[in-house]
């Protein structure tokens, strides 16, 4: 029914946006070609329904079995899940499509203080005697089973709205999600595709930020104040298992960071003695927890000893480890990822076709070769709905902003900044490298043009707070707005219209030049030959990108974007940036 109901699929608009139809076509293709495709599609073509539509369009011709739509930001989440549902609400029949929304744990617990475990958290107890009928109620719903309603459906029965979920996974046709339910360590959709063997459609949105997501899902931290925590109060019964870990990390400590010092050392290899203790207490504890009401403090330690574990036994060149003791008692030693690659493709392997989206995915071969994609994946940029006279790009040959000159760029940032604003006045947007550079330049305008209306990003902002700051982006004001480069505001905020007319980014976006990065060059280096410019340029002029597209959102913006560098003139950091851009 479900695929009867597809191929009769109808778009629910009289036609498509400009660039649309072509956007369509290529995911159509790429579904039922079984192919893996990484898409540059430019801001304004309608990439969610334009990419959803055809996808579900071929499923049935493909002979796929599910559709996983996977992005990192709550917001495009919930995008697809209204696309859908115009979807099915546009359509002459009924269409038997189940639907489920995703939610992490931290968003859909309703006892995030207990232990998930039938002895601790009442919605665990008897939780598979219920499920049958809640999984009955959830199946039949004839809408998205999205959080609100799953959460309502679990109350009805009295079970865990998260369980609910993962359950729901099963059986359902498309399953929105975050990008880790299909890439990380434990990803669940990846396991059904498996288990069930499954002819799986991946599309997946805001691909460019899949590259440092991916670092962080294969990468882990263990600390040695939980430990010690733990162990203050820990029963009689896991002591001599506890105090076998406290005596490896002295160990380790003595090795290779006696001294306290913020500074991290970086280890070549991982200490053996270390993450054999670790082994033997994760099965003391999974042994006592069996037998005891459970303990979320031991859990945790657990979960977080067994994750360092699991990536210690595959620790190779795509990692590194740090060791950091800031002080006596908070030693913390982690495994960073630098190459996902390596874990991921085994991901791009399970599923039948992968579509990797985005406005900014050049150039393509970064994304595959970081991301461990297939050797014959393509690469495709769609040309935009925008036309050059919409955009006034201007450079600065005579401003530096690298760390020596950043001083004497004071000044003249501020004088541009406030010249453009008298010009065309509006709302704007200004970029920094750091808080620190921001706040200099935020102090020279108000010395030089108090007149002009300003205000900043702090660090460690609310929700709330994120919030009015966007708000006052509005047609009835002015002014310019300063934030750092890379946070919040720099990419997957939506200021149409005369609510932002101009951007300046006064940084190249490049990380810093430390010690980690060093390594990080040394390895991208030693593996793909592109060390310089995998570490530091395509990174950091991907943010000048993202956070310069703010400005152009609709067919109808116009705006201006100052990038205030020399080295923005340079052939190599110019031939990066997006070609449609005068």
């Amino acid at each position: 029914e479900r695929d009867l109901a597809l191929k009769n699929l109808t778009f629910p608009f009289p036609d498509f946006r400009p660039q649309q139809r072509a956007l369509a076509e290529s995911v159509y293709r790429n579904s039922i070609r079984q192919q893996t495709l990484l898409l540059e599609a430019p801001t304004g073509l309608g990439k969610t329904l334009g990419t959803l539509f055809p996808a579900l369009m071929a499923m049935p011709t493909a002979r796929h079995d599910r559709l996983f739509y996977l992005t990192s930001r709550n917001t495009a989440r919930q995008l697809a899940v209204d696309a859908v549902h115009l979807l099915r609400k546009k359509q002459p029949g009924p269409l038997p499509l189940r639907t489920l929304e995703l939610v992490a744990k931290d968003h859909a617990c309703e006892h995030p203080d207990k232990a998930c475990h039938g002895d601790a958290c009442p919605l665990a107890k008897g939780f598979f005697d219920r499920l049958p009928a809640a999984r009955k109620d959830a199946a039949n719903h004839t809408g998205a089973l999205t959080q609100g309603v799953l959460a309502d459906i679990a109350r009805q029965h009295g079970i865990c709205p998260y369980f609910l979920a993962q359950e729901m996974a099963r059986w359902c046709d498309v399953v929105v999600a975050d990008v880790n339910r299909m890439f990380d360590q434990s990803a669940l959709l990846h396991a059904l595709v498996r288990q069930n063997d499954w002819k799986a459609s991946l599309l997946v949105d805001e691909a460019h930020n899949l590259v440092d997501r991916a670092r962080g899902m294969y990468s882990v931290e263990l600390s040695q104040a939980r430990l010690l925590r733990v162990r203050k109060q820990a029963p009689k019964a896991l002591k001599s298992k506890l105090d076998g870990v406290s005596r490896a990390w002295q160990s380790v400590i003595r090795d290779h960071c006696p001294d306290i010092s913020r500074e991290p050392v970086m280890l070549d290899t991982l200490p053996g003695s270390l993450t054999g203790a670790l082994n033997r207490l994760v099965s003391a504890i999974t042994d006592y927890l069996a037998d005891h009401p459970p303990d979320l403090a031991l859990q945790e330690l657990m979960f977080e000893s067994l994750a360092f574990t699991k990536l210690a036994e595959v620790f190779g060149d795509h990692s590194l480890c740090e060791l950091i003791r800031p002080a006596r008692g908070k030693a913390r030693l982690s495994i960073q990822n630098l190459i996902p690659a390596d874990f991921l493709a085994p991901r791009f392997e399970a599923a039948d076709s992968t579509l990797m989206f985005s406005a900014t995915l050049s150039p393509g071969v970064y994304y595959r070769d970081l991301l461990g994609m297939p050797e014959d994946t393509c690469f495709r940029s769609l040309p935009g709905p925008f036309t050059r006279d919409q955009l006034e790009v201007n450079f600065t040959p005579d401003i530096s902003t690298r760390q020596p000159d950043r001083e004497r760029s004071l000044t003249p940032i501020a004088e541009l900044i406030h010249r453009q604003y008298q010009q065309r006045p509006g709302n704007y947007l200004a970029f920094f490298s750091s808080f620190s550079y921001l706040n200099r330049v935020r102090e020279t305008l108000q010395q030089q043009a108090p007149d002009l209306p300003l205000r900043a990003q702090r660090p460690g902002m609310s929700a709330d707070e994120r919030t009015a700051f966007l708000d006052d982006f509005n047609e009835d004001n002015a002014g310019v707005a300063l934030a750092v480069l890379g946070g919040v505001f720099s990419e997957g905020i939506d200021l149409p219209g005369d609510r932002l007319i101009g951007a300046f980014v006064a940084t190249l976006g490049l990380p810093p030049f430390d010690h980690w990065h060093d390594i990080l060059r040394q390895r991208l280096e030693q593996r793909f030959g592109a060390g310089h410019a995998y570490t530091y340029l395509i990174p950091g002029l991907q943010k000048v990108a993202q956070a310069a597209g703010r400005v152009i959102r609709t067919p109808e913006d116009t705006g201006v974007i100052w990038l205030i560098d020399d080295r923005f003139l340079q052939p190599q950091i110019r031939n990066l940036l997006p070609a449609w851009w005068a």
